[in-house]
């Protein structure tokens, strides 16, 4: 039977990041959230659950410092690098 090699596509960052809002979650620090996933093949989730749900004016005022945030980093960028 022949071995086939199967590639390490698991982003260990996202991983990290996930487990320590899960661990402040189960402590009662993580009240709510507003979230942003990819997926493979060029899918996403977005979703929002517990204070961010019940509170959608203060969930969008945390959506857009984070829209801000990101395009700080596009906009960081190498102007001649590929987007």
């Amino acid at each position: 039977m022949p071995y086939q090699l199967i590639p390490d596509n698991i982003s260990r960052d996202t991983v990290e990041a996930l487990q320590t809002l899960l661990d402040l979650a189960k402590e009662g620090e993580v009240t709510g959230i507003a979230f942003a996933v990819t997926l493979r093949k060029q899918r996403y989730i977005t979703n929002v659950a517990g204070h961010c749900h019940s509170n959608p004016t203060f969930a969008r005022g945390m959506v857009m410092s984070l829209s801000d945030e990101i395009a700080h980093l596009v906009h960081g960028r190498d102007p001649l690098e590929t987007r």
